[in-house]
This record gives C-alpha cells, sequence and structure tokens, in this order.
C-alpha cells in the first residue's frame, strides 16, 4: 500500500522511472536484434524509446510551481533526460588510462567499506557473528588483489593486466552476493541490519569497479565474465539498498542525489543485460 500511494503522492517521479525502465529494456532489446516488428521506416523498439525519450523531455521542462515537492519531480525528470543522453560517469573513459584512473579513485571506497565489514562483526549478536565473518572472509584480499591490480593497469594498461582484473572483480563481486545472501539469512533483526549495512557498501563499489571494467572489455570478455558470475544481480537485488548506493555515488563523483539515483538504475540494468 506504501509503494501505491508513494506513486499517487509523486507521480513525475514515478513517471520519470517508468520511462527510463522503457528506454533502458528498448536499448537492451535492440542490441539484442529483437525489433518486435516495423512500423514506417523504422521499428517498433525504436519507435517506443524515441517516444519515451520525448516524454522524459516534456518531464524535464520546470513548470515553475513554487512548490518544491514541484521543483523536486521537475529536477529528477531533467536529470533523467540528461544522463539518458551522455554516458554514465562510472562508464564513460574511453581510453584504458582513463578507466584505470576511475578504478584507482574508488579503490580508498572499498578499502573502508571492507575496513568496515572487519569492524562490523563487533556489532552482531555471538551467534550471528561467526557466520557473518566466514561470509566475509575473502574480502580483504580479493579487495587489496583489485587495488593492486588496479594500480598496475593504470601504470600499464596491458591485455594481460585486464585480463587478471576480470577475472579478480568477479570474485570479488561473487563474493559479495554470496556474503548478502548470507546476511538476510540472520534472523537477528539487529543483526541483519547491520551486516546488510556493511555488506551493501561494499557492493556499491564493486559495482562500480564492474562497470569500469566492462567498458574497457570486449563483448566476449564480457561474456565470459558473466558466465562465471553464478549467483546474479536478480537473486541479490532485493537486499541492495539503492538509496545508498546513489548517496555513494553522489558524493564520490560530486554530483546531485538525482543524477546518482539515474545512474545507479542504468548500471544495475545494464550489468543484469551483460547476464550479472
Amino acid at each position: 500500500m506504501n509503494s501505491i500511494a508513494n506513486i499517487w503522492n509523486h507521480p513525475k517521479t514515478s513517471a520519470a522511472g517508468l520511462l527510463i525502465a522503457i528506454v533502458t529494456i528498448a536499448g537492451a532489446l535492440s542490441q539484442q536484434g529483437i525489433t518486435l516488428g516495423t512500423t514506417g521506416t523504422g521499428t517498433v523498439i525504436t519507435l517506443v524509446s524515441g517516444i519515451a525519450t520525448a516524454l522524459l523531455g516534456l518531464l524535464a521542462k520546470d513548470p515553475g510551481g513554487a512548490s518544491s515537492s514541484t521543483g523536486s519531480t521537475a529536477k529528477l525528470g531533467a536529470w533523467a533526460l540528461i544522463t539518458l543522453l551522455l554516458p554514465l560517469p562510472f562508464i564513460g573513459g574511453c581510453s584504458g588510462t582513463t578507466v584505470a584512473q576511475n578504478i584507482v579513485n574508488w579503490t580508498p571506497a572499498l578499502q573502508s567499506a571492507v575496513a568496515t565489514v572487519d569492524s562490523t562483526g563487533a556489532l552482531l549478536a555471538p551467534a550471528d557473528a561467526p557466520i557473518f565473518a566466514a561470509a566475509t572472509a575473502g574480502f580483504d584480499a580479493a579487495s587489496n588483489l583489485l587495488v593492486t591490480q588496479a594500480k598496475a593497469y593504470l601504470a600499464n594498461p596491458s591485455a594481460s593486466v585486464l585480463a587478471q582484473m576480470q577475472a579478480q572483480i568477479v570474485t570479488l563481486q561473487q563474493q559479495v552476493n554470496t556474503a548478502l545472501l548470507q546476511a538476510a539469512k540472520i534472523t537477528d533483526p539487529s543483526s541483519q541490519k547491520h551486516a546488510l549495512t556493511a555488506v551493501q557498501a561494499v557492493a556499491v563499489v564493486v559495482s562500480a569497479i564492474l562497470a569500469l571494467v566492462q567498458s574497457v572489455s570486449s563483448k566476449a570478455q564480457v561474456a565470459q565474465m558473466a558466465a562465471q558470475s553464478t549467483i546474479k544481480l536478480a537473486e541479490v537485488r532485493p537486499f541492495l539498498d539503492e538509496a545508498g548506493a546513489a548517496r555513494m555515488v553522489a558524493t564520490h563523483y560530486g554530483e546531485p542525489i538525482e543524477l546518482a539515483r539515474v545512474e545507479v538504475a542504468r548500471a544495475e540494468a545494464a550489468e543484469m543485460q551483460a547476464g550479472f
């Protein structure tokens, strides 16, 4: 009921989210060669995508209302349109060096998030702490190796180092996904909250780095990475904190939260499309 009420109370925000989803799905279907038939000189998919983008443009117009709610939804529409036209900051680097620098820039956040995971066990109930420790035991070694590889790739963006990073980011992603599933099984409400919050922070950074690695990988390489990803995003999505992810991305890139929300949604959709 709360979700229905939220849609009713914030129609423009809900409409913007729906249109973004339509454009994202249409783009995914188009890349897979799915057209749903032709219309005029184009396809049904391109027509639907074009209409959705045009409607986002209308939402982006500030109606000039004085209320903060109206201004907020208008801003969301504007950021939605902008982010559809511009590449995501964490997958927008064209060169290996640019992407490598972005990955290195994320590593302090990764190390901080992992350090928080290490200290979270003390906040859990005695019966839950060992379960959490076992689920996150590989975080330190996997994240440290990824940081080393990222710095090596920045110094020399070679195919061999990229291959190492491709394998390592999937390894860490799988460890994070496993930990999310294990944390969700904790029955003590307080322990579960602490455990999920800690792992969710790591998940945000890992997702951003995965997107960066994807951006400098071939389709065949991405397919190979996705094949190694046995616990898919769809399985852990219910346990992800999208609001928290948007805050982390907004802080990291120094951008408005509205834009970060849309970027997180686009990155998530791209990873699911790739098979992660």
